[in-house]
């Protein structure tokens, strides 16, 4: 939901533009209404609204007056004016829209229409930096350190086919069709590994997913690796698994 706030000194274009708002602008919500500007800067500065609704002619302190006296600019701006002359000045305080009275419904369906893209512009923003962040921080850790008997290995995920169980020890495949056998069980070489491509097939099995080649779903359901290895997959393990393989 997008939270808006109106600022004009006049009651009745107040509750015009509130009416028109809501009902015929989806997704926003009048959270604040002020005719004093300067109670409308601690609310804007404390509520940091999505969008501002602000008239430029008020008595005691004009709409620009207003947004210099404003410690939080992160919302978008929208002038709601009875006077044409400001648009220049309103655009270079970055206003996305210039709302002549009486505001017109399609002027206001419009105005709303870049408010939602705005919003929706920055949340893609944001998840994207969500999304670089979290690469780079798996890039900045992409070698596993297993240790061995008298020495410590250093490989990269992508070296690893598959592990498998033997008791309390753990023997692990290498793509270059090296083994190495650790004395630790594989519940332990799963949380050495803790690796998105790393998948526990069966109690006795952990593969990398980047390696499967074929999905058998007949004799028992199995799977074939890319070094023609055949894996058993648990009956337990099998919806989770399908669900990681998008099949």
């Amino acid at each position: 939901m997008i939270k808006a706030i109106i600022v004009d000194d006049e009651l009745s274009a107040i509750k015009s533009l509130q009416w028109e708002i809501e009902n015929f602008c989806k997704g926003i919500e009048v959270c604040e209404t002020f005719t004093d500007p300067i109670e409308a800067i601690s609310a804007i500065n404390y509520l940091k609204p999505d969008c501002v609704f602000l008239d430029i002619e008020m008595p005691e302190m004009d709409g620009f007056q207003l947004l210099n006296n404003l410690k939080y600019r992160g919302f978008d701006l929208l002038i709601t004016t009875a006077f044409d002359n400001y648009a220049i000045r309103a655009f270079k305080e970055s206003a996305i829209d210039y709302l002549l009275k009486p505001i017109d419904t399609d002027d206001l369906l419009n105005s709303v229409a870049k408010i939602k893209h705005n919003k929706e512009r920055n949340l893609l923003g944001t998840e994207l930096k969500k999304v670089l962040a979290n690469i780079n921080q798996k890039s900045s850790f992409n070698k596993i350190q297993i240790p061995l008997a008298g020495k410590t290995i250093f490989v990269g995920i992508d070296d690893i086919i598959y592990c498998k169980s033997d008791g309390n020890y753990c023997e692990i495949y290498f793509k270059d069709g090296k083994k190495e056998i650790l004395s630790k069980k594989i519940k332990e070489v799963e949380a050495i590994i803790n690796h998105d491509v790393f998948f526990r097939v069966h109690n006795s099995y952990l593969v990398n997913i980047n390696f499967i080649k074929e999905f058998i779903k007949s004799d028992g359901q199995y799977l074939v690796l890319e070094n023609g290895v055949s894996i058993p997959i648990s009956r337990s393990k099998k919806n989770a698994l399908l669900k990681v393989l998008t099949i």
